[in-house]
C-alpha cells in the first residue's frame, strides 16, 4: 500500500473511530439517568457534609426522574468514601459529595490510592461555610482577648474537637495555634456530629467548626461563638466579631461543599448533572434550606472553574501543611 494511501486509511479509520465514540457518548448522555444514582459521603449523617448532600440528592432525584440515594462512607478524613468514587465506573451512577478536607487530602497524606486530581472530573461546587471558634456556654472566656490570654497562660490544659484529622476544622486550629502562638490539645472524631455532641457535654471545650455543623446548638445557647474566620461578618451570626476583627490578622478559612464523579465519565453526563445541579441550587427552597443550616449556596460554578478551585487550593494547602509540617500516614 502506497505510503500516502496508507497515511488517508489510518486517518479516515481513526476518524471513524473518534464518531463511534462520541456516538456512543451523545446515546449513554442521553439515557442518563435510566436508573438510580448514587451519591457517596465520607461522614456520618448530620455533619455539614451529609446535610448538604441530602439537599442535593432531594432536589436532584425530582429534576432527573430517578432516585438519588446518599450513602454514607466515614472514615480516614473521607478518604475511603473517594477511594470508592474514584474506582467506580465514569458512568454518571456514582457521585462523590466532597468538602474543603478533598483537597486538604491531597497534601496531607504521604500515600493516597488514588491522585486527587486526576482520579476525578469536578461537577460543581454547591454551597459554602465560614468557620467559627465555638466554646461550651460554661467556658471562662467570653471574647476573643479573653480566650487568647486563657490559651497562653495555661499552654496544653485545653483541647478542641475536630471531625478528623486533616479536615478544615483540624487544619484551621493549627493555622490559629501558629498564628497565636498557643498550645491546644487536638481531639479528633468521626464526623463533625459526635465532636459537637461532646463539645456541648463538656468532654472537649472547643472547636474550630463549620458554620452548618454547630448553627442549631448557636441559636439554642448550648454552645457560644468567639469569633468567625471570614472577612465579614456572617449574616446568620451578625452579633459574632470575625478574627480580623478581634485583632488576629490574616485568618480566613471557608469550606466548600461541591461534587465529583470518576475520571472518564462522558462530557455530556458531567453537563447534564451540572445542569440539573444548578438549577437545584438556585431554586429559593434549596437557599433557605441550606442558610437555615448555616450554610450559602454556591450558584457560579462549573466544571472548568470548580477545578481550578480544587487545583489552586491543593498547592495553597500544601504550602501550609509543609511549613507546618503535619501529616498523616
Amino acid at each position: 500500500m502506497p505510503c500516502f494511501t496508507y497515511r488517508l486509511w489510518r486517518w479516515a479509520t481513526a476518524f471513524a473511530a473518534s464518531l463511534c465514540l462520541a456516538s456512543a457518548s451523545h446515546a449513554q448522555s442521553d439515557l442518563f439517568p435510566s436508573q438510580p444514582v448514587r451519591m457517596v459521603v465520607g461522614f456520618p449523617a448530620g455533619g455539614p457534609t451529609d446535610v448538604v448532600a441530602r439537599l442535593i440528592a432531594d432536589s436532584l432525584s425530582r429534576s432527573i426522574g430517578q432516585p438519588v440515594l446518599v450513602d454514607n462512607k466515614p472514615g480516614a478524613n473521607a478518604t475511603i468514601a473517594a477511594e470508592q468514587v474514584a474506582r467506580a465506573k465514569p458512568d454518571g451512577y456514582t457521585i462523590l459529595m466532597a468538602a474543603t478536607n478533598h483537597s486538604i487530602n491531597a497534601v496531607l497524606y504521604k500515600t493516597l490510592k488514588f491522585d486527587t486530581e486526576k482520579a476525578f472530573a469536578p461537577v460543581t461546587a454547591v454551597a459554602v461555610a465560614p468557620t467559627v471558634l465555638v466554646v461550651n456556654p460554661k467556658f471562662p472566656a467570653k471574647n476573643y482577648a479573653e480566650f487568647v490570654a486563657l490559651m497562653k497562660s495555661h499552654p496544653g490544659k485545653y483541647s478542641y474537637a475536630s471531625a478528623g484529622s486533616g479536615g478544615t476544622p483540624h487544619l484551621s486550629a493549627e493555622m490559629f495555634k501558629i498564628l497565636t502562638h498557643t498550645a491546644i490539645v487536638h481531639i479528633p472524631y468521626r464526623g463533625a456530629a459526635p465532636a459537637v455532641t461532646d463539645l456541648i457535654g463538656g468532654q472537649v471545650d472547643m472547636m474550630f467548626a463549620t458554620l452548618g455543623s454547630v448553627l442549631p446548638q448557636l441559636r439554642a445557647g448550648q454552645l457560644r461563638a468567639i469569633a468567625v474566620a471570614a472577612p465579614q461578618r456572617s449574616r446568620l451570626l451578625p452579633n459574632v466579631p470575625t478574627f480580623e476583627e478581634s485583632g488576629l490578622k490574616g485568618f480566613r478559612l471557608d469550606s466548600w461543599y461541591g461534587l465529583l464523579v470518576p475520571a472518564g465519565t462522558p462530557k455530556p453526563v458531567v453537563d447534564r448533572l451540572h445542569t440539573e445541579i444548578v438549577r437545584a441550587v438556585s431554586s429559593a427552597a434549596y437557599q433557605e434550606r441550606l442558610n437555615a443550616a448555616g450554610l450559602e449556596p454556591v450558584i457560579d460554578s462549573n466544571p472548568t472553574r470548580f477545578a481550578e478551585q480544587i487545583r489552586t487550593e491543593i498547592a495553597n494547602f500544601g504550602g501550609v501543611v509543609r511549613a507546618n509540617k503535619l501529616t498523616i500516614d
